[in-house]
């Protein structure tokens, strides 16, 4: 089996402009491996958008733990657990095809048919589907399968 999608850890992905949104189970997660309280770490490293609260970028775009890589890698939030996976490269062959621009990890030899099955698969044993709106990212809140 071809694998559709190898991290390079490139960082493209860690543009955060978008939002990098965290729910209630990445902010305890990113709190305990940051030695923080919950309510420390919500102050110091992150901001509320649209009700939803996410990290902070930085000034050059980034996740405000992007140096080099990923500065909290085992305490990071499930969307960034998820990339490639999100449901519109998902359900959208021409949203898949589009980020093959910039993330070199998604193999296009795979094709999207791969990529969809391998991705579900992915979401699934890692307990990364998403089912409230009002507090998880739009990207992971994918349908019953």
């Amino acid at each position: 089996m071809i694998e559709a999608f190898d991290c390079k850890r490139c960082g493209h992905c860690c543009q955060g402009e978008g939002g990098i949104i965290m729910t209630p189970k990445d902010r305890s997660r990113l709190a305990d491996h940051l030695g923080l309280s919950e309510e420390e770490m919500v102050l110091k490293y992150s901001e509320t958008v649209n009700g939803k609260i996410r990290l902070k970028s930085k000034e050059d775009g980034y996740c405000i733990f992007f140096a080099e890589g990923c500065g909290i890698h085992p305490g990071r939030p499930d969307i960034c657990r998820a990339w490639p996976f999100f449901r519109g490269n998902l359900i959208d062959k021409t949203s898949w095809e589009m980020i093959q621009d910039y993330c070199p990890g998604v193999n296009k030899d795979a094709g999207h048919e791969q990529f969809v099955i391998q991705g579900k698969e992915y979401i699934r044993a890692e307990g990364l589907r998403q089912h409230d709106p009002e507090v998880a990212p739009n990207a992971l809140i994918t349908e019953d399968d």
